[in-house]
């Protein structure tokens, strides 16, 4: 028996490798001998793509084309149903088109946009016109060929296909009070000091440096003088509110800072550099914004709108001419004023309808997720609601997991509950009742006492899903852990758990960043000369923006500094008695790379993820994501593990190899399965055909974009569209290339070789019968939804090939 793979090629309109962030790069190097492609062994991102659609299965001569679910429900984002329309061609027959309601479970990696479909389940198959001998026959060639789990698909597919409506989304209870907000048309930064400065030695040193802060700063003893870094420059003044002046001599001890992460970039610096200008430092002792211009605001039109839009900013500023006011952008939320200058009040339950028209490839146009009643925010509200799973092994997180306390564990009580909290660790452990429960990256632990030893909880009580959004420690109601093996447990993190919150707006939900709640930091003062710093994220304070691609925020300007937030992940280390310090959320310190992704809400670093993957730091031998699912053998089915591949003229695709079979990608994704149980597809003209088994062709049915039910033209034969499957096929057998037609022509007769029998008429099971306005109505969101989808996957792999996510 032989493995055959078929090669495809790709119309101008398909995009090779849709479906991930990581982009094939060297999945194959081949050979060409003969005709026959050969190559080695397919690079493992390949495994966990979804490279397009219709799929191919080919197995002892049998060949199954299916295309692309039109999904019906999502259930709690965990069981999918859809329906799946598809051509099955058994050895030495003719084909036959049928459609399948399926359901299955879903594993997603929400930081490659991938769905991937698990116990894939056939609940009701049919062949319309086909008699029940044969389509018998047909049902259980379809169950034995249909993959039974690890098929990958974009989740911006599946999204495009849910209703709107349909989502039930519940909104959190943040606070939209504005925060200080500056306003600057002369080069400026934001110096934020959460509360009193805390100063921290400095080994074999005179001089302090302010852990507190995002920026570099020290104050020198004698002079009671603070000392600010601002790119290359150096400032000086003895008031953290007063004014700062260039300088271009500094303490003696300046030139003693000891090497290492944490000022080898300062001393780079040192001694300062003549020339610059000092740019305008606005102080803040809590959280702030800043809204820099590059001198006079230059504004732009945005057509067919009253709205204008600040050009030369960063920051999302908008003019209307409707009412006179001025819109700001920040951490997700809406703010207006008369003036540039403010003061500045929340405006998400009064945005004017005209920014529902911003459109989608405007420069502004990413604040649309922010924008309530557009569809990029209902994208955005629905990725933040589905899970990324994990599924974890249980000894190796118990012996990676661990609590540090800054003395003996102090506990403070959750309000509105009657759980607690421990306030002198960085880690989130919650006492209920008599036990304590510990959720460390993205996974739940659970022990008798408050330092462990931890066991990996198969459950969480339900009481801790009621800690409100007043406490710092309300992420972790985002945290779920379910199917709870002896080994093994699924644990499940939503958007809340990285500090994106859904919230209810008077035209409907969008997503924020933050809560809105200040949660002050804390300070230790133990047995050592240094202080330990533990501040709580903060909702402003370094300038985050949404990002489509991902779901989540990313966030540091220039102006907020090299730290991002003010010292977020400043740490103490008792064993080493050294103190150290990061960048917070996004840096621009060429050196501190590793920490541009780092997350404040769970204190984990992602290098690739933007902060937006909570498993990255277990590693895959101990918490397995959905790509890794795929490519660790977690998938095996009858037909061997998922492999990916590359033919030599570039074309990519999934490949089964096991024993015998193999799947590829073909082109043509426009077929489709109707409600009513049978096969639909558009022609040139814009008109709905069905498939007919029994006479071998496609009938009129309708027209694209009615509602009306037009009846099927009797005794023609239906010229095949160039959109659809009818492109004959080619097929590369041992350099031998063979063609057969996709779809039977019109042939009057059976056309797998049947007496013709007595017309099957379809049970009423997962379709619905008969034919009418709502199957119509079904298929044209279909045809709208697949475009979409499209599209979305293909500016998300775009995205990925600039490398991320850019503002401008």
């Amino acid at each position: 028996m032989r493995i055959l793979i078929r090669r495809t090629f790709f119309n101008t309109t398909i995009i090779i490798g849709l479906l991930s962030i990581v982009l094939v790069a060297e999945a194959c190097k081949h050979e060409k001998k003969d005709g026959v492609v050969s190559g080695k062994a397919a690079d493992t991102t390949d495994q966990t793509k979804d490279l397009g659609w219709p799929r191919e299965i080919i197995k002892d001569g049998d060949t199954l084309t299916y295309y692309q679910p039109q999904v019906d429900d999502w259930k709690d984002f965990k069981i999918l149903s859809a329906r799946v329309a598809f051509s099955l061609k058994p050895k030495g027959e003719k084909e036959a088109l049928g459609v399948a309601s399926i359901s299955a479970e879903t594993m997603v990696d929400k930081e490659n946009h991938t769905v991937y479909l698990k116990k894939i389940g056939a609940d009701d198959v049919r062949f319309p016109a086909l008699d029940d001998t044969r389509s018998a026959k047909m049902t259980g060639l379809f169950k034995e060929l249909v993959p039974k789990s690890g098929d990958p698909i974009s989740v911006d597919r599946v999204m495009a296909d849910l209703e709107k409506g349909k989502i039930q989304t519940k909104a959190v209870a943040v606070k939209n009070d504005p925060p200080p907000i500056f306003y600057s048309q002369k080069p400026a930064i934001l110096l934020i000091v959460e509360g009193n400065p805390v100063l921290a030695p400095i080994e074999k040193n005179s001089m302090q440096y302010v852990v507190n802060t995002n920026w570099d700063l020290f104050f020198e003893k004698t002079s009671k003088s603070y000392y600010l870094l601002v790119d290359h420059m150096w400032l000086t003044s003895k008031d953290l509110k007063g004014n700062w002046t260039l300088t271009t001599k500094l303490p003696a001890d300046m030139d003693k800072l000891p090497s290492g992460e944490n000022f080898d970039e300062v001393k780079k610096m040192i001694p300062p550099k003549v020339g610059g200008v000092a740019p305008n430092i606005f102080f803040s002792s809590s959280p702030a914004e800043l809204i820099l211009v590059e001198g006079d605001p230059k504004f732009v039109k945005i057509p067919n709108t009253q709205l204008m839009y600040i050009d030369n900013t960063d920051n999302d500023v908008f003019a209307s001419e409707q009412n006179g006011l001025y819109y700001v952008l920040l951490s997700g939320r809406w703010f207006s004023s008369k003036s540039l200058t403010g003061p500045w009040v929340y405006a998400g339950n009064s945005l004017p309808a005209d920014f529902t028209k911003i459109p989608e490839d405007s420069p502004r146009g990413n604040v649309l997720a922010s924008v309530p009643g557009t569809q990029q925010a209902s994208d955005a509200v629905m990725l933040a609601q589905i899970p990324t799973t994990a599924v974890v092994n249980k000894a190796e997180v118990e012996k990676k997991v661990k609590v540090n306390y800054d003395g003996t564990p102090v506990f403070k009580p959750i309000s509105g509950t009657s759980l607690q909290y421990a306030t002198n660790t960085q880690e989130k452990v919650i006492k209920v009742g008599d036990l304590y429960y510990l959720c460390f990256q993205g996974v739940w632990f659970m022990s008798t006492t408050a330092t462990g030893p931890w066991k990996t909880a198969d459950s969480v009580p339900k009481e801790i899903y009621t800690i409100p959004p007043s406490s710092p420690v309300y992420n972790v109601t985002y945290v779920t852990q379910t199917n709870a093996t002896p080994t093994t447990v699924e644990s499940s993190t939503t958007g809340g758990y990285l500090g994106v919150f859904v919230i209810g707006m008077a035209l409907g939900a969008c997503l924020t960043y933050g809560t809105g709640y200040y949660y002050p930091p804390y300070v230790y003062w133990g047995p050592y000369p240094y202080p330990v710093y533990r501040p709580w994220p903060c909702t402003y304070g370094a300038g985050v923006v949404y990002n489509p691609w991902t779901g989540g925020y990313v966030a540091g300007r220039r102006v907020y500094g090299p730290y991002g937030a003010a010292g977020t992940s400043a740490w103490y280390n008792p064993v080493t008695g050294r103190y150290g310090r990061s960048a917070s959320v996004q840096g621009w310190y060429g050196g501190r790379t590793v920490a541009q992704a780092y997350n404040p809400w769970t204190g984990g670093y992602a290098a690739t993820s933007q902060g937006h993957n909570a498993y990255a730091q277990w590693g895959s031998s101990v918490a397995t994501r959905g790509g890794q699912w795929v490519q660790t053998g977690h998938v095996t089915t009858r037909y061997g593990t998922t492999t990916g591949y590359r033919t030599s003229s570039g074309q990519s695709g999934v490949v089964t190899h096991g024993i015998n079979g193999g799947t590829s990608v073909r082109t043509n994704n426009g077929i489709y399965a109707g409600k009513d149980g049978n096969v639909y597809r558009k022609d040139n003209n814009g008109n709905w055909q069905h498939y007919n088994n029994k006479d071998g062709g496609w009938t009129q049915a309708g027209t694209l974009g009615s509602t009306q039910h037009k009846p099927a033209t009797a005794g023609t034969n239906q010229q095949r569209p160039a959109q659809t499957a009818d492109a004959d096929r080619q097929r590369n057998l041992a350099g031998k290339t063979e063609q057969h037609p996709s779809i039977p022509e019109r042939t009057g007769s059976n056309p797998i070789g049947g007496t013709g029998g007595v017309q099957r008429e379809p049970e009423n099971r997962g379709f619905q019968n008969p034919t009418n306005e709502h199957t119509f109505q079904n298929l044209d969101h279909s045809v709208s939804a697949r475009e979409r989808g499209q599209t979305q996957t293909e500016r998300f792999q775009r995205q990925g090939r600039a490398g991320g996510f850019r503002r401008h």
